[in-house]
């Protein structure tokens, strides 16, 4: 009997530890998580904040027992330390749990900007559901909330905290809103968008410091103590937030959505390569026999633009994790490469981004700008195939866009015409993609 051991309790842990048990019925699972709720979905976070679920519709799984009924052990604590020689691994409670086969899919955790005053009540990231809870007190409608960072996760943070009514600041230090997916134009256009809806928004910005007000104002946070049961300390005071722009900007409640990195530091000194994330072939094993990663920690081989990265999407996470748990049954799967794709609604607008959206050396674009209509396309080629594209108001083909870009699909003569009208997307698809058959076995046909 075979002893697996999952380092994450998230969606991939999860995934993983089913796929285990489906396969290896006699086997033994344990599954190490190091927070006190159930195994949750950091993706349903925002819809927690809006009010359309409540807590346990986070639950990756419904059924209190469900991991119970499955006998998969669950271990509420944090690896410290992995001995792959020895196969064991430390936790933060002194406990050491040995394993014959080992998962590593402890995700990713929020990047912490080193600003001063980031200890203060009422600054807060946006990550677990501890932080949703904080969020969830101070941010009653009204309250001046300033977010920092308009990045990808930070947009679907802003959508929750607009639908809470509160009065909103966005500071970007990038020179545009969701600078990592969208071009100047596009980007710009967001921000417009945002503006509009009557947010504040700052790009080429960053905070310099947070601090309480020594004045008498104590802003909503002192107004609310009572009703929702803050501390003194909590509610002493609004927060002053001071810009590089020497601007400062009063608020009851900091978020901080300046990204996140794969959770790998315990790796250090165990022997398991790690580059941006946990390195791992096309088995999601490491260079550590019978030790495998999969989802946000995991850095994997990207036919699309034919290096390994991290693909930090849901998507990817549960497919890595299927194939990871079957490769250490022995089960000889290829992951079919990851997947970069972003779909985005930001305040009911939607922006997409697919594959190398920036473009390549060498290559061409065809770009379409219309600004009245808030509508923006870009498409990115190598040769005759799409390598990438992104859009802004452009809902019409999205399905498309990932298609042509996923399935690497040769457009011959398309490829002119779309250079010369990119609203062609549907019929080129129709012709190169489902014609010839090439959407599914184009990526095949490259691997061999």
């Amino acid at each position: 009997m075979t002893h697996h051991v999952i380092l994450g309790a998230g969606p991939a842990g999860v995934i993983a530890a089913e796929t285990l048990r489906k396969h290896a019925p006699q086997d033994s699972i344990t599954l190490v998580g190091d927070e006190p709720d159930a195994p949750y979905s950091r993706m349903a976070i925002p819809y927690l904040l809006i009010g359309n679920i409540e807590e346990s519709g986070t639950y990756l799984r419904k059924s209190a027992s469900h991991f119970e009924d499955l006998r998969i052990t669950q271990v509420k604590a944090k690896v410290t330390r992995v001995d792959a020689a020895g196969k064991t691994v430390q936790m933060n409670n002194g406990q050491s749990i040995g394993f014959d086969k080992l998962l590593i899919a402890t995700g990713s955790h929020p990047v912490r900007p080193p600003i001063a005053g980031m200890d203060l009540p009422g600054v807060h990231p946006c990550w677990t559901l501890a932080d949703a809870r904080a969020i969830q007190s101070l941010a009653q409608p009204g309250a001046r909330v300033l977010q920092m960072g308009a990045g990808f996760i930070g947009c679907i943070i802003m959508e929750a905290l607009a639908a809470r009514g509160v009065k909103l600041s966005v500071v970007e230090m990038g020179d545009r809103m969701v600078p990592r997916m969208m071009g100047p134009v596009a980007g710009g256009m967001i921000r417009e968008w945002c503006e509009s809806k009557g947010v504040q928004v700052f790009t080429g910005t960053k905070v310099e410091a947070i601090e309480r007000s020594a004045g008498p104002e104590k802003g909503l946070l002192g107004k609310l103590a009572a009703a929702v049961g803050l501390s003194s300390e909590d509610a002493s005071g609004a927060l002053l937030v001071h810009l590089s722009n020497g601007q400062t900007v009063e608020a009851d409640l900091v978020i901080s959505a300046t990204g996140v990195r794969p959770a790998i530091g315990f790796l250090k000194d165990s022997g398991i390569t790690c580059l941006q994330g946990v390195l791992t072939d096309e088995h999601l094993e490491t260079n550590v026999p019978g030790i495998y990663a999969a989802g946000d920690c995991a850095e994997a081989f990207d036919l699309v633009s034919q290096k390994t990265i991290v693909s930090a999407i849901q998507p990817n996470a549960a497919e890595q994790a299927r194939v990871a748990a079957l490769n250490m049954l022995g089960h000889n799967t290829e992951l079919k490469g990851v997947t970069q794709i972003n779909v985005l609604d930001t305040l009911g607008l939607i922006s997409t981004s697919f594959g190398n959206w920036e473009g390549v050396a060498g290559g061409q674009s065809a770009v379409l700008t219309d600004k009245a209509s808030g509508r923006h396309l870009s498409l990115q080629f190598k040769d005759d195939v799409m390598v990438g594209c992104n859009s802004v108001g452009w809902t019409d083909h999205v399905g498309v866009m990932r298609g042509l870009v996923e399935g690497q699909v040769h457009l011959g003569d398309w490829k002119d015409r779309l250079m010369h009208d990119p609203t062609k997307l549907m019929d080129a698809y129709l012709d190169c993609a489902q014609g010839q058959g090439r959407w599914s076995g184009a990526a095949d046909s490259r691997r061999r």
